[in-house]
């Protein structure tokens, strides 16, 4: 999501720029690994605590001449020939970066780390010294990465990487007309069950649990790519008295809307969607079914330290109380620039 949103970013100030996914398109092994954390975080999100310390100690991408398929890679610098890399994940800033410095051509190298603060989850492989830029969104993640060695000088808060809409928002949210462009009632109370870039979610196990208790309230399944899950939730509303609104891949500002006039959002504590709820304001219940993953723990640890107080569900069953305790849901909000405007600055100066 990072990526893409900066080379919208990148592209709009007229430079050209392209996504690549080392680890999934270099070496089957790598792709492979990938698909298990994504299983992990799916089904069994308590067992990437091993998953995370064998990385962490394996160290499998800490140095070029043990990285299968670098010829790829350096093919690919090689021909497309950019003027800065910029890495948003944790295991490209070392042997990655080594492959490409290239004998007549170096190009530099930043690292965009999404995660918002430090604490146990926070790898190690975000931080290499050599890289010529370390960029976070908040002062947090900054202070995480020179205490494992970055320079202070190589380091620099941005504000959050997010798409367009989430920077030009409206002073004034006409609840009602963005309602009502959703085929939702204005009136009643409007649940937003979100899901991850990796479609994680329990949204079927929920909203059986809503039924059966038979809230006043609407809710809205964001299902993202998952189209399994869309029709399940599809099948289930039909037959339901509360609306429920299952919702496929939405574009940026139809998601800003939504966060904007939802009365919490359920979803994993990732980086992406707890960075666009504190930018819009949204009140969020942090899904913990099944464990909390280890880099979960920097963002429960960052809105715990800015706001005061986390709510958190394990199961549907907790959820069904929060909700009838009435408990006040907290939101974070935190401003935002018309533009990540210190991030393109900063990379303009590298490049």
């Amino acid at each position: 999501m990072r990526a893409f949103a900066l080379k919208d970013w990148w592209m709009e100030r007229g430079f050209e720029a392209e996504v690549f996914h080392p680890l999934e398109h270099t070496f089957a092994g790598y792709r492979l690994g990938c698909q298990l954390y994504n299983l992990i975080q799916k089904k069994f999100p308590i067992l990437h605590y091993a998953y995370f310390h064998f990385l962490e100690y394996a160290s499998i991408h800490r140095s070029s001449k043990r990285i299968i398929g670098s010829p790829k890679y350096v093919q690919k610098i090689s021909s497309y020939h950019p003027n800065l890399i910029v890495s948003m994940h944790a295991h490209l800033n070392h042997g990655y970066f080594e492959l490409s410095r290239l004998p007549n051509f170096k190009p530099k190298f930043a690292v965009f780390c999404g995660e918002l603060a430090d604490g146990y989850g926070f790898s190690k492989h975000w931080v290499n010294p050599h890289n010529d830029l370390f960029l976070s969104p908040y002062m947090e993640g900054c202070k995480a990465a020179q205490k494992r060695g970055m320079p202070i000088e190589k380091t620099l808060a941005t504000g959050p990487l997010l798409r367009k809409p989430f920077y030009s928002q409206k002073d004034f949210i006409d609840k009602e007309e963005i309602a009502k462009k959703f085929g939702l009632d204005p009136n009643l109370p409007i649940y937003l069950l979100g899901t991850g870039a990796n479609g994680v979610n329990q949204h079927l196990p929920i909203i059986e649990a809503l039924r059966l208790v038979d809230f006043d309230a609407q809710v809205v399944a964001l299902c993202g790519k998952n189209q399994k899950t869309y029709e399940a939730v599809l099948a289930v509303s039909q037959s339901s008295r509360m609306k429920i609104m299952p919702l496929r891949q939405l574009d940026a500002s139809s998601m800003v809307e939504l966060l904007n006039i939802a009365d919490w959002m359920l979803a994993r504590p990732g980086a992406g969607l707890t960075t666009e709820a504190i930018v819009t304001g949204c009140p969020l219940i942090f899904d913990l079914s099944g464990g909390c993953m280890p880099q979960e723990k920097i963002n429960l640890n960052f809105w715990k330290s800015r706001q005061g107080k986390v709510v958190s569900s394990s199961s549907p069953r907790q959820l069904i109380k929060i909700i009838q305790s009435k408990t006040t849901i907290p939101s974070l909000k935190l401003p935002v620039r018309s533009s990540p405007h210190l991030l393109l600055k900063a990379l303009e100066s590298l490049a």
